[in-house]
Order: C-alpha cells, then sequence, then structure tokens
C-alpha cells in the first residue's frame, strides 16, 4: 500500500483538504497522512467548506511533520511555497510533486468572500486529487 503526505505551512487548510479527499476517493487503497512545516490548528472554515462537499474533515489534527512517516512516504505533495521550501530533503524512494495553491486562510473580505476563496481552493484541491488517484492506486 502506497503512502501518502499532504504538506503545507500550518496544516490548517490545504492539506487537511487534501488529506479528506484522498481518503475518499483512495477508499483504503493507500495510507493517507498530512502534517505541516508549523502548527496552526485546524480552521473551522475549511471544515465548513468540506461538509458542504460531503467530506467530514472536523475530526483531523493539525500536524507537524513527522520524521518517520516522512522517510517512508512513496509520494509527497506540498501545497504551497513554503512547505517545498522548507521541508526536509525528500527522500530518494518518493515522488514529489509541488501545488502552488493560495492560501484561504489569507483571504480578506466578507465572511462571505473568505468562504468563496476556501470554495475556490477546495474544488482546486478536489480536482488534483482526483487526477493523482490514478497514480497512486492504478
Amino acid at each position: 500500500m502506497k503512502r501518502v503526505y499532504f504538506l503545507c505551512t500550518g496544516n490548517s487548510c490545504r492539506s487537511q483538504m487534501a488529506e479528506g479527499y484522498a481518503k475518499k476517493f483512495f477508499h483504503d487503497k493507500a495510507e493517507i497522512q498530512s502534517a505541516g512545516v508549523e502548527q496552526h490548528g485546524l480552521n473551522p472554515r475549511a471544515v465548513k467548506v468540506m461538509a458542504e462537499d460531503g467530506v467530514d474533515i472536523s475530526h483531523q489534527q493539525s500536524k507537524l511533520i513527522d520524521p518517520d512517516y516522512f522517510a517512508t512516504a512513496d509520494l509527497i505533495v506540498t501545497l504551497c511555497g513554503d512547505a517545498r521550501d522548507r521541508c526536509p530533503a525528500i527522500p530518494s524512494q518518493a515522488k514529489a510533486i509541488h501545488w502552488p495553491l493560495v492560501d484561504p486562510a489569507k483571504a480578506t473580505g466578507t465572511d462571505e468572500e473568505q468562504l468563496a476563496v476556501f470554495r475556490q481552493v477546495r474544488d482546486e484541491i478536489k480536482r488534483r486529487v482526483q487526477n493523482l488517484r490514478q497514480e497512486v492506486i492504478g
């Protein structure tokens, strides 16, 4: 079973959404985790927009990179430049992919305008995870 690691800065939004979709689309045919180079806590707007699409990430927690899981991952996906630049050297057995996604936590404006940014990022992550499915589980 392949091990997939989604990484972003604070493990609060993007990597959490990617983990949620991967667990849904890969159907227990891959081990999925997410983490950050920092711990910012799970963003409630990420939980809200994922629930709108039928994916419950409310039980997930913001975590720091686990060196053991990182060292044995088959695929490492960074979802922001900060994580790509600050994560440890990619292990030789792992494939690395970078998705340069906007940080929805930095959205400004009304609550609805901020949620709109979260939804746009969510939809982009969903599309990318669906495209990744064939590569990960065949």
